[in-house]
C-alpha cells in the first residue's frame, strides 16, 4: 500500500492547498500552452514542490512519459538520450515531461548542456525542475552558469507562509477517511508547525498512529 502522501498526492488543480500565486500563474500559461517551455520549482520541502511538477506533467503527457530524474544523475551522456527522445511524440496526451528533482544537485557540465537543450525543446516537451530554496542558494552561490539557467525557465516559487490552518485541515480530513483521528483541530495545527509545514512529514506522523485518541489508564 502507497503511504498516505502519495495516496492522497492532489490529482488536480482544485486540490492543491496554499500555492494559489504559483497555481494561477500556471493556469494563466495553460491557456496559451505550456508546451516547449522550463520551469523552475523553488519551495520549502513538503509543501507541493513534486505535486505542482507532476500536475504540470499531466497537462501534456500521460504518466508513462513523465520521467523524473536525480539532478546527480543528470550526466551530459543522459541529457543526449533525453535529448534524443524529446523529439519523439508519444502516445495519449502526445507529449514529453522530464522532471528534474533536487535541482541544486546538477553539475557543471550538465548545466552547461542544458543551456544549449533548453533553447530547442519541441513544442510537446517540457522540463521542470524543482529544489528547495536553500539548494538554490547554494547552487547560485556555487556555479555561475546558473543564472542563464534559471532565464531560460519559467519560475514558481512556493509560498512558506499562511500553510498552516489549511494544511491542518486537510490532514485531519484525511485522518478522519483513514480512521487515524482521534485529536481536535488544534492539536493539527501544532503538527503542522511542529512539522515546519511539511505535509509529507505530518501525513507520515499520522500514519504512524500519532493523533489516534489515547487515555491513559491510573
Amino acid at each position: 500500500m502507497l503511504p498516505l502522501f502519495e495516496q492522497y498526492r492532489p490529482s488536480a488543480w482544485s486540490e492543491v492547498i496554499g500555492q494559489e500565486k504559483a497555481v494561477n500563474k500556471v493556469k494563466t500559461l495553460l491557456d496559451r500552452g505550456i508546451g516547449g517551455r522550463a520551469f523552475w520549482i523553488a519551495g520549502q520541502s513538503g509543501t507541493g514542490k513534486t505535486t505542482i511538477a507532476k500536475l504540470i506533467g499531466a497537462e501534456i503527457a500521460d504518466v508513462d512519459f513523465v520521467e523524473e530524474i536525480d539532478a546527480t544523475d543528470l550526466t551530459p551522456a543522459k541529457l543526449r538520450k533525453v535529448e534524443n527522445t524529446m523529439s519523439l511524440f508519444s502516445w495519449g496526451k502526445g507529449g514529453r515531461c522530464y522532471i528534474v528533482n533536487e535541482a541544486h544537485g546538477l553539475s557543471r557540465p550538465a548545466i552547461r548542456q542544458l543551456l544549449v537543450l533548453l533553447e530547442r525543446l519541441p513544442s510537446h516537451a517540457v522540463f521542470i525542475f524543482t529544489t528547495t530554496i536553500e539548494g538554490q542558494e547554494l547552487l547560485f552561490e556555487d556555479k555561475e552558469d546558473t543564472s542563464p539557467l534559471l532565464s531560460r525557465c519559467i519560475k514558481l516559487d512556493l509560498a512558506r507562509r499562511n500553510l498552516c490552518q489549511g494544511f491542518a485541515s486537510r490532514a485531519r480530513e484525511i485522518a478522519d477517511i483513514e480512521g487515524l483521528n482521534g485529536q481536535p483541530i488544534e492539536k493539527y495545527v501544532r503538527l503542522v508547525q511542529d512539522c515546519k509545514n511539511n505535509m509529507r512529514a505530518v501525513l507520515q506522523a499520522i500514519e504512524s498512529g500519532e493523533m489516534l485518541g489515547r487515555t491513559s489508564k491510573i
